[in-house]
């Protein structure tokens, strides 16, 4: 009992600072949501099925432009193929869970990856501290978004900076854990990546999927093949 209350605090402890972040740009969110014309409750059911900001935004920018259905789907798919990654490499760390991996697959994403590899690799697996940081983030995301929404044209998030709140503080996190090759190698892939494209075609929404795609498979190279050496 008492090493569940322990994972369940610090889960929490080590997730709220960056849930405030996660919440001011699920703000940004609702706000640039109902700005493309899609209601209150289209927007939160949004973050409450899909919980992916990075998806989410793209999925508003691409209906602002009368994308298909098809082509936003793909796109999607696309965009969160790096999950699969974090999966892979989260499965040790969550095995315990046999019974809820199912749900803890729903939280993997960019941030409980990063607090979730970093408990894993000091304490051992700990599905219960992933829980708790993935839906800290969950709570963070659809409030913030319902908020978003509800203040609508009220607030030009550009203006005040909240649609940088979270890649900032994300960054802040990501730094520390930049130390072995692979991380190192998917880092400067994606900033050689989405550097050249945006030289090549500034503005191009596709940069930051070709970069999502191609960087961690690079990464992933490097692991395997430093495990077979």
């Amino acid at each position: 009992m008492a090493e569940t209350k322990k994972a369940i605090k610090a889960g929490f402890i080590e997730a709220f600072p960056l849930a405030i972040a996660i919440a001011t740009y699920g703000i940004s969110y609702g706000v640039l949501a109902t700005q493309a014309n899609l209601s209150i409750v289209v927007s939160v059911a949004l973050s409450l099925l899909v919980f992916s900001g990075s998806v989410q935004l793209v999925v508003v920018a691409m209906l602002s432009t009368g994308a298909g259905l098809a082509s936003i789907l793909f796109t999607s798919a696309l965009l969160n193929l790096r999950n699969l990654l974090y999966g892979a490499a989260l499965a040790d760390g969550l095995a315990p869970a046999k019974k809820w991996r199912w749900l803890l697959s729903f939280g993997v994403s960019d941030e409980p990856f990063v607090l979730g590899s970093s408990r894993f690799k000091k304490c051992g697996p700990d599905p219960l501290y992933f829980g708790t940081v993935a839906g800290t983030f969950y709570v963070a995301w659809v409030f913030s978004s319902l908020i978003g929404a509800l203040i609508g044209n009220e607030v030009n998030p550009q203006k005040w900076g909240l649609d940088l709140a979270f890649p900032i503080t994300f960054v802040a996190l990501l730094i520390p854990s930049l130390k072995e090759k692979p991380i190192i190698a998917t880092a400067l892939t994606a900033v050689i990546v989405a550097g050249g494209l945006e030289y090549l075609a500034p503005g191009n929404e596709f940069t930051i999927i070709i970069t999502g795609v191609l960087a961690p498979l690079i990464g992933l190279y490097l692991s395997r093949r430093s495990q077979n050496d």
